[in-house]
Formats: C-alpha cells, structure tokens, sequence
C-alpha cells in the first residue's frame, strides 16, 4: 500500500483482521510502525504504554501457555469486562459484529463447540507471527491511563494499515494477565490492557472479507452552538 494515501483512506481502510500469513513482518517496518504509534498523544505527556512485541518460538510458547491456562479455567484479568454488562444499542451493535462474524466463517449459532473452536483462535493469535501486549501501570482509577493506551493503540493500528499491514484488537488476551506476565517476565506492576495481533492479512480468508457498518456521525455526535 503506499505511503501517500489519504488519511480518510487509511482510517476507512482499517479493519479488524483475523487471519494471517505465516510469514513475519521485517524489523525494518515493524519498527517504522512502532516509531508512529510512538508519536501518540498521552495526559501531560507521560506516555504510558509498555509495549511487548512476541514473535518467532517465544510467541509459539505464549500461545500454549495461554491455551493451557484457558483450558484449565486460569483467568487471571488484570481489569473487569463483561460483554453482557451492555445494554440496548450497545448490545444490539456487539451482537450484530458477532452474528456477522460467525456468518462470515460458516459458523452456526448452535455450534457451541464450533463457536468455542473459533473464539479461542484469539488464544492462538489467529495465527498472526507477532502479537502487541499493551501493559500499563496503575494510576488513580487507571481510567485516564486506559485511554492513553487507546490513543496509542489506535495510531499502531492505522500505521499497522498505512503499511499495508494488519491487526486486531483482542480484549480477550487481557484474561490472561497473570500467565503473559510470568512468561514474558513482566514486573507485577505493570497490568495488562488488552493485546493487537498483528501481521500480513490473508485476504483470501472469509473472516477478513465481511464488514461491519459505523454508525452515522449524526447518531453518536450532538453539536453546540
């Protein structure tokens, strides 16, 4: 994709991928994309972000270390999130992603163990060669901090795009805060925010080829004159 894309193209372009080729990112990009999300804004300029980058055997460790303590109910999130704590359009808009999702990739709403198969590629970094882990520390209700690393995490993945590269988002890796941290030997005070699996997209791949629409700017925005 090329560098001089219109900004409106990169951010319409972007979209959650979640599936990958094999083969991993050079250093030379990964870094080039790294050094963007570096230039993300952050309350009073405290830049808050810790950023590990796993790649090559020890992602492959990562990921069985997680799949095992899934399989053994080890949930150790360093933040609450309940995805039926939300309620009216919220809920209607994330059940709409879901049922899209699993459509797209022939899975049916009764499949459980289909519909568990597929939930826990996220455990296995739909098969990205590099996955971000986004650690922050604790600060007063971590609200503000939580935000700085969106900001941050927003403008990796717009570079992640601008690059001709992909990520997804994935709010579930924060279940395992406890088991990336001791595998990747992270200070306890760092707590973990979520993670971005990240790498070249398999575009061929229905679960990358359906879309979600956005809401109008008319129906999340109120102007004041």
């Amino acid at each position: 994709m090329s560098e001089s894309m219109l900004f409106r193209d990169v951010v319409r372009e972007r979209h959650s991928m979640r599936n990958f080729l094999p083969h991993p990112v050079p250093e030379d990009i990964l870094r080039s994309v790294l050094e963007d999300a570096q230039h993300s804004p952050s309350n009073c300029n405290t830049q808050p972000w810790q950023t590990h980058i796993v790649s090559g055997s020890k992602r492959d460790a990562l990921s069985k270390a997680i799949l095992a303590a899934d399989d053994a109910g080890q949930l150790t999130p360093d933040f609450s999130f309940g995805i039926d704590d939300f309620s009216g359009v919220y809920r209607k808009r994330y059940k709409e992603q879901g049922a899209a999702y699993y459509q797209a990739i022939g899975v049916k709403r009764d499949d459980y163990d289909l519909r568990r198969d597929a939930s826990r590629r996220n455990l296995e970094f739909f098969g990205a060669p590099h996955v971000a882990l986004l650690f922050m520390p604790e600060v007063g209700d971590n609200v503000r901090v939580a935000g700085d690393i969106g900001m941050y995490a927003q403008t990796l993945l717009l570079s992640l795009t601008a690059h001709g590269l992909g990520g997804v988002p994935q709010t579930m890796l924060g279940f395992y805060g406890e088991t990336i941290r001791k595998e990747l030997g992270v200070d306890p005070s760092l707590k973990l925010l979520f993670g971005i699996s990240l790498g070249y997209p398999d575009m061929a791949h229905p679960a990358n080829q359906y879309r979600i629409n956005k809401v109008s700017v008319g129906e999340s925005v109120i102007f004041h004159q």
